[in-house]
């Protein structure tokens, strides 16, 4: 009966290969659009799992201890309400920082711009300079000059065509953004409001369906992934904070200009694992630029030598330590996630790496528990009965 059972589980597995196989078109554009429709859910998903974690810290205060039935009803809403509060209020902050100094480096940048032109245009003008002899070598070219110009006309009128439908396309994805970013996070507020009765739901429906022992090692990796990965958020965000402080201080003891901006810069970046800080670094780099280029070398040189301190001293042991994940095999999954994957990986590399550690810790210690609690064994492999005590009471 389970031979027939197993043929046939086999036969319906080849029949669904053959028609995927069939289908292939229709299935893929049947897949990408249930991903295009599902994508503001996910979004959802993710955002109601990064602000779980101010939402539950902001629960565990002692004035949402009380047991009075209306501090219970307004709980949620405001820890939900105080944790958009403060990642508005840290993100205005940003903004605050960064966008009047970043505006006052292009201004200073486009001060410059006319005095080089009016360089440029008076060494054009100059009368050293050998125009007919130039003149005579651009005739000997045998340049059509006209049909050169109607090219030229041609090419750009083509791009500003393709300017003007990239602006379009650029705009509807920004308002189709927009909209997607604003429906996840109205679902995440759902989410976050019943979180408690959907997860009765889930393990209902999970116990209901999936035998006992298969549902608790599943249990035993979703916790684990999800005490990693709350601790992987909060240890980059600390290393983030970190990071950008040890720059604004070395800006502010070598004198560089724009040291707060560029340090906060730094330091928001820095949410992207290794790589993060050198994308702030490079606006930082150019914002020195327009003040003295000597001195964007020199900075260059400090956040190369502050991102060794930072991947190779601080990133692992704190980050490392708050997801309980060594060193080494923190540098080990940030290398292999950022080749696999490029900064989405190394973004998710630390906390599936630590999960994963967490697990074969969990079994190969509870296997050398079972190893240790197991009975003696004689030379046959088989285990020693215990020895009665006869009637003197000697075994």
């Amino acid at each position: 009966m389970k031979l027939r059972k197993k043929i046939l589980i086999v036969l319906v597995i080849i029949a669904l290969l053959a028609l995927f196989i069939k289908y292939s078109d229709r299935v893929l554009d049947m897949a990408n659009l249930m991903i295009t429709v599902l994508r503001p859910l996910a979004l959802g998903c993710v955002l109601a799992y990064i602000l779980n974690i101010p939402v539950s810290r902001i629960e565990s205060l002692p004035i949402f201890q009380s047991e009075k039935p209306w501090v219970k009803k307004i709980k949620r809403p405001i820890s939900i309400v105080g944790s958009i509060v403060i990642i508005a209020a840290i993100i205005v902050l940003i903004t605050l920082i960064v966008i009047p100094q970043l505006v006052q480096a292009i201004s200073v940048l486009t001060k410059e711009i006319p005095s080089a032109i009016s360089d440029m245009m008076n060494w054009l003008s100059s009368s050293d300079r050998d125009w007919p002899r130039l003149q005579s070598i651009l005739q000997s070219l045998n340049v059509n000059w006209d049909q050169l110009l109607q090219k030229l006309m041609s090419h750009l009128t083509n791009g500003l065509s393709n300017i003007f439908s990239s602006t379009v396309y650029v705009l509807s994805s920004i308002a189709s953004t927009v909209i997607t970013f604003v429906v996840a996070l109205i679902f995440s507020f759902y989410l976050l409001a019943g979180k408690e009765k959907l997860l009765t739901q889930f393990q209902s429906v999970a116990k209901t369906y999936i035998k006992g022992k298969y549902f608790n090692r599943i249990s035993l990796f979703l916790s684990t992934a999800h005490d990693t990965f709350t601790k992987f958020i909060v240890g980059q965000c600390t290393e983030a904070v970190i990071l950008g402080a040890l720059c604004t201080v070395g800006m502010f003891i070598f004198r560089f200009p724009y040291a707060a901006m560029v340090g906060t810069l730094v330091g928001a970046t820095a949410l992207l694992p290794v790589v993060g800080a050198y994308l702030g670094a490079a606006v930082g780099a150019f914002m020195i630029f327009t003040v003295n280029p000597i001195r964007a070398i020199a900075f260059l040189i400090f956040i190369a030598i502050l991102q060794q301190i930072e991947g190779n001293l601080i990133y692992p042991r704190v980050v490392g330590s708050s997801v309980g994940l060594p060193g080494i095999w923190v540098l080990c999954a940030v290398t292999v996630g950022g080749g696999l994957n490029g900064i989405i990986g190394m973004l998710f590399a630390v906390p599936i790496t630590a999960t994963l550690y967490k697990l074969l810790q969990k079994d190969v210690r509870k296997k050398r528990e079972l190893v240790q609690t197991s009975p003696p064994t004689n030379n046959t492999g088989q285990s020693n009965p215990p020895q009665q005590a006869d009637g003197h009471g000697n075994s």
